[in-house]
């Protein structure tokens, strides 16, 4: 039987006191979420559909303001980056920011855009709908600028950078390179969580985190076959096994649900993690505490492997959470028995 990898309750506790001593900034689509929470206890004799009785709602930072809500909770000092409208919903996004010790300077407002909204009716720690309101067109080539000049304004000293890419155009082309070159200058992590609805280069970044449909989107294949011990899953070791030599990436983090992670690194073979998730509520957000955590581990000096392991175990605990959730080090560590 394959042995489970794990940390030490010691180890774990030396790399999440090193997460206080970290900078990051995060860029990417900024959006505010807000919640509607009820309960349900008849159907409407209008439609098949169920009534929620309204008790209360709740806004939170997400998107990419989620990665750095993640973030700032693992206690690293933390910048965000990202695009918003002239309107109240960018207004009540500072506000959550600011409230979470969030550095928000970097948000550029337009008139031409919109605040990205989604908004979501829960009623007995069920997820019934969600409603978008939101942008999927490029920026422009000034808003561009105005955000790669506002990140050269905070970019010494950052110890990583994450993007969160959620395909409602912010993460361009033009901008992607910009944070690279920029990256790659200073010495600085870049991870990036990939959305396949744009064609981006995406080539040698520190850490890119798809999802298995995400894996297949960016190598091209069809994902035809499946099995439970994702090493001996052959389709899906070509497709990682062609984005590790056409992409270079230094770390390729797949994510597989229940499945757990799979990690790949040139050089070694495939590493697999399995889930620790106990009860799967929502997995709103889930992908933000991935790339949040694995960063801030790097950036703490975990190894890959080890990074790998604590963003399995964030992951695990934010899923058995209700609605767009964070992960605390007291948590974190509680997972570790420490």
């Amino acid at each position: 039987m394959k042995r489970v990898p794990i940390i030490k309750p010691r180890r774990a506790r030396q790399i999440v006191k090193k997460f206080a001593n970290t900078r990051t900034l995060v860029v990417g689509d900024l959006m505010l979420d807000h919640y509607l929470w009820g309960s349900v206890s008849r159907i409407s004799p209008e439609a098949p559909v169920p009534v929620v009785d309204f008790q209360r709602e709740s806004w939170m930072p997400g998107g990419a303001a989620n990665v750095a809500r993640n973030l700032s909770e693992f206690g690293a000092t933390t910048g965000v980056f990202g695009v918003v409208g002239k309107d109240p919903a960018a207004n009540q996004l500072r506000r959550l920011l600011k409230e979470q010790g969030i550095e928000h300077r970097g948000l550029v407002a337009t008139s031409t855009r919109q605040t990205i909204r989604k908004i979501r009716v829960v009623a007995d720690r069920q997820q019934l709908v969600r409603v978008d309101r939101e942008n999927k067109e490029p920026i422009d080539d000034r808003t561009t600028r105005r955000l790669l000049n506002a990140i050269d304004e905070q970019l010494v000293g950052v110890d990583a950078l994450a993007v969160g890419d959620y395909g409602k155009g912010v993460i361009t082309e033009e901008l992607l390179d910009g944070l690279r070159e920029r990256c790659r200058a200073r010495g600085v992590w870049l991870s990036f969580d990939p959305k396949p609805v744009h064609r981006l280069r995406l080539e040698r970044l520190s850490l890119i985190t798809p999802n298995r449909k995400e894996v297949f989107a960016l190598s091209g294949l069809e994902d035809e076959t499946r099995s439970d011990n994702p090493l001996k899953d052959c389709n899906l070791m070509q497709a990682v096994e062609i984005l590790m030599n056409s992409l270079q990436p230094a770390l390729l983090l797949v994510t597989l649900g229940e499945l757990g992670m799979l990690l790949c690194q040139r050089g070694d073979k495939p590493f697999h993690i399995p889930t620790m998730a106990q009860e799967v509520f929502d997995v709103s957000g889930a992908g933000d505490t991935v790339i949040s955590s694995f960063t801030m581990a790097i950036a703490a000096g975990a190894s890959p492997v080890e990074a790998a392991i604590i963003s399995n175990h964030a992951a695990g605990i934010v899923v058995g959470k209700v609605g767009t959730a964070t992960v605390s080090p007291k948590e974190l560590l509680a997972s570790f028995g420490a």
